[in-house]
């Protein structure tokens, strides 16, 4: 795209300064304004949206599939509403250009709404509808920002006294026809019978895009063992105990056992759970071990998934069962000693961008 200070639109060879979109009675349009780049806007066929970059050769096409909607809505418009006192007044008075409605504020830009009541294509056969378009304020846009914007037209009907609207995929020139507007007021019921007129207009802009996450899975972890070595453990009473900070992978874990076991290993088995510093709901592979300390015979059980328990982290309320730990034959504890071990396989992250 060629990088400029304006932004024009293009509606079947008509050119305006800001944004402008016609529509039948209503129409829902999404805008992007990009104020380094010329963007042209080409209604065509009835089914179609083209977008053109001036200065370019390029030209995509979407197809849309052909649907209309009219309905009626009670509710008036959120936005902006003007209300002519003599709809016919009004069209002598501007004659073949526009009325431009006072600036109102939505998402902090500045917008207008333009009524043509003759019609706002001079180049083609519309100028017996009455055209209406959004225009936004672009002197307050810095470069590269990008503006979404959803668009609703509305005409006020006084036979049904509500909201008259049309929706249609691509929209269109053809708001509504001027004789609608001009004819006694029982025949179509868009002027009140003293020949007042009420259009109005919702726009609703959405935020800058800026929150999202990047979630990743990391196999190939940095100092991924680590040792805890117990001692005194027939003399802890501290449920649950809790090992000091190490980092794996760039992240701090912790080991957490409950000597006199937690949940249904309570008074039967030691439990053992590995923790992430983070307090994510990450997903977790990793090994944990009770270290036979003569021989290779480890107790030894492996984690993999989400974590289970807040609190708790990845782990076994029933890890080695008490009496195991107590049976000299079998090793586990050495002169009051308890060695655990911890190999951290893979994690997930999730972060913040």
């Amino acid at each position: 795209m060629e990088a400029s200070a304006n932004i024009e639109v293009e509606t079947r060879g008509k050119r305006s300064i800001g944004w402008q979109w016609p529509l039948v009675a209503l129409v829902v349009v999404f805008l992007a304004v990009a104020v380094n780049s010329k963007i042209g806007f080409i209604l065509s066929d009835p089914y179609s949206l083209s977008f053109r970059h001036q200065g370019s050769h390029k030209n995509e096409k979407l197809k849309v599939p052909p649907e209309e909607i009219r309905k009626l809505r009670n509710s008036p418009p959120s936005s902006y509403s003007v209300k002519f006192e003599s709809f016919t007044t009004m069209m002598d008075l501007v004659k073949d250009g526009y009325y431009e409605s006072r600036p109102y504020t939505v998402g902090e830009f500045n917008w207008t709404l333009l009524i043509y009541p003759r019609g706002g294509d001079k180049d083609y056969t519309y100028t017996s509808y009455v055209s209406l378009y959004a225009r936004i304020d672009d002197s307050n846009i810095i470069d590269s920002q990008v503006v979404y914007a959803e668009i609703k037209f509305f005409v006020y009907n006084y036979i049904h006294k509500a909201y008259y609207y049309y929706q249609d995929e691509t929209g269109s020139e053809q708001f509504l026809p001027t004789a609608w507007f001009t004819a006694p007021w029982v025949s179509y019921g868009y002027i009140s019978e003293g020949g007042e007129c009420v259009f109005g207009i919702d726009v609703f802009v959405a935020p800058p895009f800026n929150k999202w996450e990047n979630f990743s899975y990391d196999e190939n972890i940095s100092n991924p063992i680590f040792n805890w070595n117990i001692t005194y453990v027939s003399t802890i009473h501290i449920d649950p105990y809790t090992s000091e900070p190490f980092s794996s992978g760039g992240r701090n874990w912790v080991l957490k056992v409950y000597p006199n076991g937690y949940g249904i290993g309570t008074g039967n088995s030691l439990s053992l759970y590995l923790l992430s510093e983070s307090n994510g709901n990450d997903y977790v592979r990793a090994k944990l071990r009770v270290l036979n300390q003569y021989s290779s015979n480890h107790v030894e059980k492996q984690v993999e998934g989400w974590s289970n328990v807040a609190e708790n982290g990845w782990g076994f309320d029933k890890f080695i069962s008490l009496s195991d730990l107590e049976d000299r034959t079998k090793i586990f504890v050495v002169n009051d000693l308890l060695k655990v071990e911890v190999t951290i396989m893979a994690f997930s992250k999730t972060n913040s961008i």
